[in-house]
């Protein structure tokens, strides 16, 4: 979706506080990854993202939440969730807690909505 839609929207992630921390709920969701300690400092949590952009391919650019987890707070975030934010800048689609709320082609049809709004493509261009 950040491929087909890359002229037209801009695509982050965004990490957050570890949702599965070696100390408290330790589970490998990939084999290439290691059990992740919950980081402690600014550095650590920008050493760990990395890693996890490296390790799982990532394209899209991410950010890194601060350690007093404010974005995560603001748009409850935890464990992930997809959001569509319209250049309005309101929440435009708002996606259950992740990975089982996690709804690509709802989400998808809430960014065509918005970028039809804005005249970024047309109504045709939407229903392919």
């Amino acid at each position: 979706m950040s491929k087909k839609y890359a002229d037209v929207a801009q695509f982050l992630v965004i990490y957050i506080k570890e949702a599965h921390p070696a100390e408290d709920w330790p589970m490998r969701v990939n084999k290439r990854l290691k059990y992740i300690k919950d980081p402690t400092s600014e550095l650590e949590r920008f050493q760990v993202a990395t890693t996890c952009v490296s390790d799982l391919n990532i394209s899209i650019p991410c950010l890194i939440d601060d350690m007093g987890n404010g974005t995560a707070a603001a748009y409850k975030g935890h464990p992930d969730r997809l959001y569509v934010v319209g250049k309005d800048g309101k929440i435009a689609f708002h996606g259950g807690p992740g990975p089982m709320g996690f709804k690509p082609a709802v989400m998808e049809k809430a960014l065509r909505f918005e970028l039809i709004k804005i005249g970024a493509i047309e109504l045709d261009d939407a229903t392919d």
